[in-house]
C-alpha cells in the first residue's frame, strides 16, 4: 500500500509474512461457499447473520495497514473487541503492489490477504481479484468513489503535504523551498512511486507546484532530477523513527500521516501548498479469494459505518463518506473541524491520467534520481 510511514519493504513479500492459522479443509462447508460469493449482506439474511458468520471464521488477514497510517491500530482493535475476531496483521509497511503480490503468491492458503487498501494505479491494474461487495452505506458514496457492484470502493482520503521539522530546517512556504542549499540531505519522499499511492501522488503534487497538470507528470520528475542532482533527495523511506531521530526532517507524504508526526515531534510543521492541493483515496477491497470471507465483508462494513469512518477521521484522514454523515450529524464536528487548511480547489486525478502517468514514471523515474 502505501509504503508506509512506518517503512516499505523494497523485496517481494514472502509468504512467511502473514501470522499462520490453521489451513482450511477441502471440503468447503456450505455457510463458507455463500460467503465467498455474498455481494451485500443480505445474502446472510442481514446483519446479524453476516455477524454470526464472521464470528465462526474467527479470523481475519489484512496487510498493508500501519498502526499509525490512517489510524489503522485504532481500527483494527476496535474491530477484534467489537465481534472478537482475531485479526492477523501482516507487513505493516508494504507497498500495494506487494500487497497483490500477496495474495498471488499465497492463493488458497488460510495466509492469504482477506482485504486489500490499495493506491488508485494498482487497485485499478488488479479489479480482477476483487469480490464484489455492496456495504449497507454503498448508496451513500458518489459514483465517482466507488465500482458500481461494489469491486472497490474509496475508503479515505486526503491532501498532499510537506512536513517538515521546524527545529532542523528553515521555513518551507511552497515546493520550490525544497532546492534551497538549505535542504541538502534533507528531502525524504515516501518510496517509490511507480509502486505506491503516496509517492506517486507527491510527484504529481510537485507537478502540479511546477505548472505541470494530471495530464503532464513530466514536471514533477523533472523537479526531482533537480533535487537529486542538488544532493537535497534523501533516497530514504521515511518512518516515525526516522522523523523522529532526524534522519527525515522534511518528509513529502498525505496530509493525515504528516498530521500523525506533529503530534509527537516537537516543531513538526504541515503544509499542503497553495498552487497544488493534490488530492486522493485510497480502495478498499475484498480479496475474491479471501480465505475468510465473510469476515471480510464485515471488515468492510464495519469500515464503511459511522464509527469506522470517524476512526479514520480521527487519524486525519478524510472519510469517503464525510458530506453524507454531515448531513446524518453522525461526524465527530470537531475533529472535522480540526483538519489541516486547504487553499484552492482540490486537484483529483482521473482514471486514465493516473494510468498515463503511471507508465511516464516507470519509464523516466529511475533514471531522474539516478
Amino acid at each position: 500500500m502505501k509504503n508506509s510511514l512506518l517503512g516499505l519493504a523494497a523485496t517481494a513479500l514472502l509468504t512467511a509474512g502473514l501470522v499462520a492459522c490453521a489451513p482450511p479443509t477441502k471440503d468447503e462447508p456450505a455457510a463458507e461457499g455463500n460467503a465467498r460469493t455474498a455481494t451485500s449482506a443480505a445474502d446472510f439474511g442481514g446483519m446479524d447473520g453476516l455477524i454470526e458468520a464472521a464470528k465462526a471464521e474467527g479470523e481475519l488477514n489484512v496487510i498493508a495497514l500501519p498502526d499509525d497510517w490512517a489510524n489503522y491500530g485504532q481500527i483494527i482493535k476496535t474491530f477484534g473487541d467489537k465481534y472478537g475476531i482475531k485479526v492477523n496483521s501482516a507487513q505493516p509497511g508494504a507497498s500495494s503492489q506487494e500487497e497483490i503480490n500477496a495474495a498471488v503468491q499465497q492463493k488458497g492458503r488460510s495466509t492469504a490477504p482477506d482485504v486489500f487498501d490499495l493506491g488508485q494505479s494498482v487497485a485499478l491494474a488488479n479489479t480482477d481479484m476483487f469480490a464484489p461487495y455492496k456495504v449497507e452505506h454503498f448508496d451513500e458514496i458518489s459514483e465517482a468513489f466507488k465500482d458500481p457492484d461494489g469491486k472497490w470502493v474509496n475508503d479515505y482520503g486526503g491532501y498532499m503535504s510537506i512536513g517538515y521539522d521546524s527545529a532542523k530546517v528553515p521555513t518551507i512556504a511552497g515546493v520550490d523551498d525544497l532546492l534551497k542549499p538549505e535542504f541538502a540531505g534533507k528531502v525524504a519522499l515516501n518510496g517509490d512511486p511507480t509502486q505506491a499511492g503516496a509517492a506517486f501522488s507527491g510527484v504529481m503534487m510537485v507537478s502540479v507546484a511546477q505548472g505541470g497538470s494530471p495530464d503532464d507528470i513530466a514536471p514533477g520528475v523533472e523537479f526531482f532530477r533537480k533535487l537529486s542532482e542538488a544532493g537535497n533527495f534523501l533516497p530514504v523511506d521515511p518512518t516515525p523513527a526516522t522523523i523522529a531521530s532526524g534522519q527525515t526532517p522534511v518528509v513529502i507524504d498525505w496530509d493525515y500521516l504528516n498530521v500523525e508526526q506533529s503530534k509527537k515531534v516537537p516543531g513538526w510543521k504541515v503544509i499542503i501548498p497553495h498552487n497544488a492541493a493534490v488530492a486522493g483515496y485510497y480502495f478498499q477491497a475484498i480479496n475474491a479469494d479471501a480465505p475468510h470471507p465473510a469476515a471480510a465483508r464485515l471488515w468492510q462494513e464495519f469500515l464503511y459505518s459511522d464509527e469506522g469512518q470517524n476512526l479514520y477521521l480521527r487519524g486525519g484522514a478524510r472519510p469517503v463518506r464525510a458530506d453524507s454523515m454531515v448531513t446524518r450529524g453522525s461526524i465527530d464536528r470537531v475533529v472535522y473541524g480540526g483538519l489541516p487548511p486547504v487553499d484552492g480547489a482540490a486537484t483529483f486525478v482521473t482514471v486514465a491520467q493516473n494510468e498515463a502517468a503511471t507508465k511516464y514514471l516507470e519509464a523516466n523515474w529511475a533514471k531522474a534520481i539516478g
